[in-house]
């Protein structure tokens, strides 16, 4: 097994000194400081749960003999994907978004999980699920756009229209170059279902605080017009770096109704 990363662990995040630990876990608020005066954050703050909660959240994603974390299947079509045991998030977005890494990320702290990540765009061409343990399922959906499936449509519309156990979406975008065409197109299919879901930011480390602060402001402009399902805080993760990757553990464990005590804010 890979042994788990720098940083994977929360303990070892808060051993940095504090503005470096407020970038990890905290992305949104570090950039936060850069703004202009008087500018609305409400939406910086919408999530921002204690660290007592995002330990909690931790012990989800840490795999032992009492709690494994398996890569349960593949599915290419809805009567192949397993039984609706548990409550479910999936994740999608353009391929070569960084999907997989991120999946790998939030599972670093159980090495053995297998999570693809590959060098070719629009790799991954069939919805994984990874259950953890008896508390909830994260499904890998494939990649749209470049080299997207052709059965992709029907594949993922089926998924969302069908799986009643869904409770969020995770819609993950490019933080380098932001929303893309295709990123409104699976925007619109999700407003179109109403279908609740979430917007997280990737690569992180790859853009300029400018760039990445014109990017988020420029999104959440977006989501507060023309959007009704998407959850209005963004989440900026760098599966390099760990930065958001704690605070997204936690938001999925609290949306899986496994965190029922955190507070929204």
């Amino acid at each position: 097994a890979r042994a788990a990363a720098p940083l994977a662990a929360l303990s070892q995040v808060l051993r940095l000194e504090r503005s470096r630990r407020t970038g990890i876990l905290f992305p949104l608020q570090k950039l936060e400081r850069y703004l202009a005066p008087g500018t609305d954050t409400a939406r910086f703050h919408l999530f921002q749960p204690e660290l007592a909660a995002m330990q909690r959240a931790e012990i989800f994603f840490r795999s032992d003999q009492g709690h494994p974390i398996d890569y349960v299947s593949s599915a290419v079509r809805m009567d192949h994907a397993p039984p609706l045991a548990l409550p479910e998030v999936c994740f999608i977005g353009r391929s070569n978004v960084g999907k997989s890494s991120l999946i790998r990320a939030l599972f670093s702290l159980a090495p053995e999980v297998e999570v693809r990540v590959s060098k070719t765009p629009g790799h991954t061409k069939k919805m994984n699920f990874f259950k953890v343990g008896r508390y909830f399922t994260l499904v890998d959906m494939p990649g749209y756009g470049y080299r997207a499936p052709q059965d992709f449509v029907e594949m993922v519309e089926a998924y969302l229209q069908e799986r009643r156990n869904l409770k969020r979406t995770f819609l993950l975008v490019d933080g380098v170059v932001g929303l893309q065409k295709t990123d409104h197109v699976a925007v619109e299919m999700l407003e179109e279902f109403g279908i609740p879901y979430v917007m997280v930011l990737t690569k992180i480390d790859r853009v300029s605080r400018g760039a990445l602060l014109k990017n988020v402001l420029g999104i959440q402009e977006f989501v507060k017009e023309n959007t009704q399902g998407c959850f209005p805080q963004l989440f900026l993760v760098s599966s390099v770096e760990f930065s958001g990757v704690h605070l997204l553990r936690c938001f999925v464990a609290h949306i899986t109704g496994n965190l029922p005590a955190v507070e929204a804010t």
